[in-house]
């Protein structure tokens, strides 16, 4: 017993502080300032707004957690929060971490209350709706497309650079954002042509994002509504952090879409944060389907033999499951 301490327990129960640190120094532009050259505490002071009570903590704080570097007193970027938390550089995963502090984070503070009610705890409670909300509001649903680039950049490499993409020619990700995973996969592999499927609302953001790339001549846009419309028929249909948004009949019927858009040996891959069969080992993807309590009214996550199970109900011969990156995995179906 002697070697039994509290020390997880406290870790756990108060990593809230920690996570507030952060989400806050990327609220007010510290990665970004920083990136452009290292500082001291009274001119990163000033440049903030901090008072002289809370500046030195907030900052070494956010040393202490990795995040920031300090030597002889002078703050710099670590090179990991250069690399992803400068909001100039493409590589930038800022835009989720500002949707968790404006939105997710008051939203599970109500928590308790979803787990016992099985209710959304976000804009649904006062009769609005996750997506109105975000789709109707041209900035705000920069942001929110931003932060899907974001949580999707590492996985797009992996599916670009794990799935034996050389045997097709056509692809469409369906739910496509801003273009992260149809620009990844363009850009590595010059003989393919893509299609980003999404509400029509998004066109622009999808058709800049694409130009900035310079693929504009081989990854087009398509407006619909996944439930309403047809998929794309193309070689393979991607379909990443989607299936979790929807009930289980919700995701049955994307799945038997995308099986009748796809030719014979044609490919469905997705995506999303799933849970080991045990579940057991992937706490981010368990805590994800809670996140889908808070935010959806039937969403919740997977394990990959679930998901396999769909895929074979709606007619794909083939299924397995693979590790992208972190917490994510893909499950693959071959029709």
């Amino acid at each position: 017993m002697s070697n039994i301490t509290p020390d997880n327990i406290m870790r756990l129960g108060l990593g809230f502080w920690g996570a507030k640190a952060l989400l806050s120094a990327v609220e007010i532009g510290v990665f970004t300032e920083l990136a452009k050259a290292p500082a001291d505490l009274p001119t990163l002071r000033c440049k903030f707004g901090l008072h002289e009570r809370s500046a030195d903590d907030f900052l070494d704080a956010l040393v202490a957690l990795g995040m920031l570097e300090r030597q002889n007193g002078i703050y710099r970027n670590t090179a990991e929060s250069d690399l992803f938390l400068d909001r100039a550089k493409p590589t930038c995963v800022a835009g989720l971490l500002e949707m968790a502090n404006a939105r997710l984070y008051p939203f599970w503070g109500s928590l308790t209350e979803g787990l016992k009610t099985g209710e959304p705890q976000n804009e649904a409670k006062s009769g609005g709706d996750i997506f109105e909300a975000i789709y109707r509001d041209a900035d705000r649903l920069r942001g929110f497309l931003a932060a899907m680039t974001g949580i999707s950049a590492g996985a797009a490499q992996a599916i670009a650079r794990q799935f034996s993409w050389q045997q097709y020619h056509s692809f469409a990700d369906v739910g496509a954002a801003q273009g992260m995973v149809p620009v990844t996969i363009a850009q590595m592999h010059p003989h393919l042509s893509g299609i980003g499927f999404d509400l029509p609302v998004v066109r622009p953001v999808f058709d800049d994002f694409v130009g900035e790339h310079g693929l504009a001549s081989r990854v087009k846009f398509q407006g619909g509504d996944f439930f309403k419309d047809d998929l794309p028929r193309v070689d393979v249909i991607v379909m990443g952090h989607i299936l979790h948004d929807w009930s289980l009949d919700q995701k049955r019927q994307l799945i038997a879409k995308a099986h009748a858009a796809l030719p014979k040996e044609g490919a469905l891959i997705v995506y999303d944060a799933v849970i080991d069969d045990e579940r057991r080992q992937n706490a981010f993807g368990l805590l994800m389907s809670l996140n889908m309590l808070i935010e959806t009214r039937g969403g919740k996550d997977y394990t990959g033999a679930d998901c396999q199970g769909w895929m074979e109900d709606a007619g794909f011969v083939y299924t397995r499951v693979e590790p992208l990156v972190g917490p994510d995995s893909m499950v693959i179906g071959v029709k």
